[in-house]
Parts: C-alpha cells; structure tokens; sequence
C-alpha cells in the first residue's frame, strides 16, 4: 500500500506525523462519504485530568458545563482568554476516574500550561499523555454499525438572544456517548466514532479493526462538507466563538462565570458577532490547487476576511471554510488570489 505522510508534501504541516492519503485520495473521501474508513489522527495532543475534583474544576475553567458529567460520556469545550477569544478547543472524554481531553496537534502543551496554572489547591493531577494515548478516528454512516450500543450524538440548538435564566438545560450542550474499546475509550462524535486507545496498542487496532484506511485529506474534506470548524484554521488571534460556530457544541450560555464569558454573553444577546464562518466554493479556472491557510478574501479588492481549510471534495471541486466579516453579502463576488469564490448559500 502506497502511504504519503503529510510531510512529505508539505514539511511545515502542523499535521505531520499523519498520513495525507494511501494513494487514492478521492476513493478515500468517497468510503468516509458512502460506507466507513478509519483514520488515523494520532498526531493529536492528549492531555489527562485524574482527580476526584477534575468535573467541577473543569466546569469553571472552559465554556462547557461539566459539573455533572457522567462517567462514558463525552462533550466538547472551549478555553478563552480574558476578552473571550478563543484560545483552546478540546474534545473531553470522562471514563469515571479520569477526564481526557484530546486537542490538535502542539495545542496541548498551552493547554496544559493553563491547567497547571489553576490548580491551586483543587484534587487534580493533568498531564500530558499524549504518549500514551492516541486518536483514531472511524468517519462515515458505517461507524455507527461497529458500535451500535452508542447512542447518537446529542448538540443542543442554540438558544435565542433573549433567553430567561434556566431554560437551557444544566448539562453539557453536546453530549458524546463512550465505551470502553481496546483499553481505551471509543466515543461516538457527529463524523463518526473516535477512538482513544495506548499508543503502544494503535497499529494492532488498525489491524483488528480491517476498516479501509484513509489518510487525513479525506477526513478534512469531510469535515470542510459538514460546516466544522478547526482550532488554528478557521481561528486566529481575535476569534470569538459565535464567529466560529463553536457555540453549539462547546459553550453553555447559562452556566456562570468563566474566563470569557461577559464577551460571549454579549455578542450572543447582540446577536451580532463580527465575522461569520462561511462555505466558499472556487470556480477551479484561474488555479486547481486549493488556496492555503490565511490566505486573504477580497471584495472589490478589500480584504474582507481569510480562507482557513480549503480542499478539493470529491464532488463539490475546491471548496473551502473562510472567516468573513458579517456585512459581505451571500452573493457577493469574492476573490481568493486569482480564484473566483461565492459563498455557499446553504
């Protein structure tokens, strides 16, 4: 089997260490699309959080409510900064006696600092444990079928800007169902199920498994298609999570105070985020390689936001998430380089 690393195309990637394809990309996007394909994302960072205090201690750190969170469940959150950019984003997994959150790829050592930074006196112990675990990830509507015990994922609508205090539920606003697999942890998630399991184990699981393999360009795709935002591609420096679509599955907005919050409180109440996130599609004329990350959006040549995942679909051609100022129109006439954009109206 022919196996391209990210690496090798590209040796600056944040995603190194990872396979791009296994020879056929487009026949991989279309086995993510159609039936089930594993992939492997163990470039990603693991941070462990044991301690008997882990749930409330977490709930007052991140956007997410996690007071409650039962054992073999999972959710998402979010770390902001005083001002409510986005700083973190993390999937959390809770096996009953230790809180695992897995982040991209050289996220997790400013995640870690934070944690260790309040502590204080809380029963925690985080660690980085990222060599010990690793992400695998098995993406398309046969993933369901391997684990049919889990429940589908659950994202709560977000509220409207004039909500009264206690009408959103007191749980986590996306909850992950989680099983024990391979000793690891398997978690249902909306592109599929993710699995934790010992590094030291990865390549007997692969093997156990016998799921076709995909490489990671196939996975992006997929998650460009679902309108999924990425932390350090459709983020930068000023990022709120209203501008990101981040709010859904990682910010309850009725849970108290945290770091960030009265920015957040306020531009949903506003219901005036700066930015959007947006589908673009390319017309694939001026160029046939996707554009990179950050690279500008123009409107009547005027920067009006930047590209943040583009990638060739199998079916949709070059399409790429970007961040726009609110005020662009949905049929305005965007160029990217020397690329035409339009904005997917969905």
């Amino acid at each position: 089997m022919t196996v391209v690393m990210v690496e090798d195309l590209d040796p600056s990637s944040a995603d190194a260490g990872v396979a791009a394809h296994y020879g056929d990309p487009v026949r991989e996007q279309r086995t993510l699309a159609t039936a089930v394909g594993l992939v492997d994302r163990s470039n990603r960072d693991v941070i462990a959080v044991p301690g008997d205090e882990r749930a409330s201690w977490l709930h007052t750190l991140t956007t997410q409510h996690l007071s409650d969170l039962s054992a073999m469940t999972g959710s998402e959150l979010l770390v902001l900064s005083p001002h409510g950019h986005v700083e973190q984003h993390a999937y959390v997994t809770e096996d009953g006696t230790t809180a695992w959150l897995d982040t991209e790829p050289g996220a997790g050592a400013g995640l870690l600092k934070y944690l260790e930074m309040m502590r204080f006196f809380t029963r925690v112990e985080p660690r980085d444990a990222t060599a010990e675990m690793a992400v695998l990830s098995l993406v398309g509507p046969g993933a369901a079928d391997l684990f049919p015990e889990l429940a589908a994922p659950r994202v709560a609508a977000v509220p409207g800007a004039k909500f009264a205090a206690g009408e959103i539920p007191a749980h986590a606003t996306s909850l992950y169902a989680v099983r024990e697999f391979e000793g690891g942890l398997a978690r249902r998630v909306p592109l599929g199920v993710d699995l934790l399991v010992p590094r030291a184990a990865r390549t007997a699981v692969i093997e156990k498994l016998g799921v076709p393999l995909a490489g990671l360009w196939a996975y992006e795709a997929i998650r460009v298609e679902h309108h999924m935002p990425r932390l350090g591609w459709e983020t930068d420096h000023r990022t709120i999570p209203a501008e990101a679509e981040f709010v859904a599955p990682a910010v309850h907005l009725d849970k108290g105070c945290y770091r960030g919050q009265e920015t957040v409180a306020r531009v949903h109440h506003l219901g005036r985020p700066p930015r959007r996130l947006v589908l673009l599609h390319f017309d694939g004329i001026a160029s046939d390689h996707p554009p990179a990350q950050g690279t500008p959006v123009t409107l009547a040549g005027r920067e009006v936001g930047f590209i943040g995942t583009a990638v060739r679909h199998h079916e949709l051609g070059q399409i790429a998430l970007a961040v726009l100022k609110r005020n662009v129109a949905d049929d305005a006439a965007l160029n990217v380089g020397e690329s035409v954009a339009a904005i997917d109206p969905a």
